[in-house]
């Protein structure tokens, strides 16, 4: 399971599937990011985290859940719809927006101390949200399954996470301090949509690390 040649498959499968998952997910990110803007302008860019985070609880975890159905569909060869999709993960909501609250208040707690066990948690919690999509799992069952399918894998994920995460983020910097996105809401909501979107990348490299792991546990 060499970290290269995971990022290598996963950005193939990427860009050959890129039409319907913009399809599928853009939409969604768009709404995230004009909601994030209304409440930064509504209370100010220093109140709004905690409302964003909020806002991405009600978001995130629809084109997320989406877009996993969609990799493990296409991983069998199959071709859904979007609209079965979409229906899919609205059914999943309640369970993956619990999830996604826990892990979250996790990771935030674990970066405020010292930042280290904020990466940690980061790593360990990654294959949550799979085991919640595609194996069913309760929300603390599934946070508890991925503890222990991320042992003796830490370092393959924490590299895959930093490889995909590290330039994103640098580019997102970049766009916004040469681009006066505090002046037009349109510019503001278009990078963050774009941004946001492109860190979908991050959830295919998870998905093929969740199934090469899942394939190595049951061998």
């Amino acid at each position: 399971m060499n970290p290269l040649t995971v990022l290598r498959d996963s950005l193939y499968f990427f860009q050959r599937n890129l039409g319907q998952v913009i399809t599928l997910c853009l939409p969604l990110v768009i709404l995230e990011a004009v909601l994030q803007h209304v409440v930064n302008k509504a209370v100010g860019p220093n109140a709004s985290q905690g409302y964003a985070l909020v806002l991405g609880l009600l978001v995130y975890p629809l084109y997320t859940a989406a877009l996993i159905l969609f990799l493990d569909a296409r991983s069998r060869g199959e071709s859904p719809s979007n609209r079965n999709l979409l229906a899919h993960a609205l059914m999943l909501w309640p369970r993956f927006a619990l999830l996604a609250a826990i892990s979250t208040l996790l990771i935030v707690l674990g970066l405020s101390m010292f930042f280290i066990p904020g990466i940690y948690l980061t790593v360990v919690l990654a294959f949550a949200e799979y085991n919640l999509v595609l194996r069913g799992q309760a929300p603390l069952t599934a946070i508890k399954s991925s503890l222990i399918m991320s042992r003796g894998h830490f370092w393959r994920i924490f590299v895959c996470i930093l490889a995909v995460m590290a330039p994103l983020l640098a580019l997102k910097q970049l766009s916004f301090s040469l681009t006066p996105a505090d002046d037009n809401a349109l510019i503001s909501v278009a990078l963050e949509s774009f941004n946001s979107f492109l860190q979908l990348f991050l959830s295919v490299v998870l998905f093929r690390l969740f199934m090469l792991t899942s394939e190595n546990s049951d061998s």
